[in-house]
């Protein structure tokens, strides 16, 4: 079964740091781009971040970018986001999720309506 585990949200003071890990497993994880989408209250769900499976470009939503830096580790099957400056405005819970292909349309990662979600992991970013 496919299986996401998000892990290593926490509270943070604005301009702080976090390093979020996404576990994965029941699928061929090299042939998927994974996309990170989070989630704030009384807000859609929004991409924030997308790494490819073929030639591991990343993608970031203009929200995002300059701050926040994706990577994974085929060998683990995990996917991080590196946020750094965080605002109060990134408060929200973030999850992971395969994606066809890495997209930027309007300065967004469109988020797939029927994809299969984890727990997600809270990130609170406050003074």
């Amino acid at each position: 079964q496919v299986q996401f585990v998000e892990s290593g949200g926490g509270l943070v003071q604005p301009g702080g740091s976090l390093r979020l890990s996404c576990a994965t497993s029941g699928f061929p994880f090299n042939y998927y781009s994974i996309g990170w989408f989070r989630q704030a209250p009384g807000k859609e769900r929004e991409g924030v971040s997308c790494i490819s499976s073929s030639d591991g470009g990343t993608y970031y939503a203009d929200s995002v970018k300059g701050r926040f830096t994706i990577s994974r580790d085929n060998a683990k099957n995990t996917v991080y986001l590196r946020m750094n400056s965080l605002k109060p405005e990134d408060t929200a819970v973030y999850y992971c999720t395969t994606l066809p292909a890495c997209t930027v349309i309007a300065g967004t990662i469109p988020t797939p309506p029927f994809n299969t979600w984890g727990q997600g992991t809270q990130v609170t970013v406050s003074s």
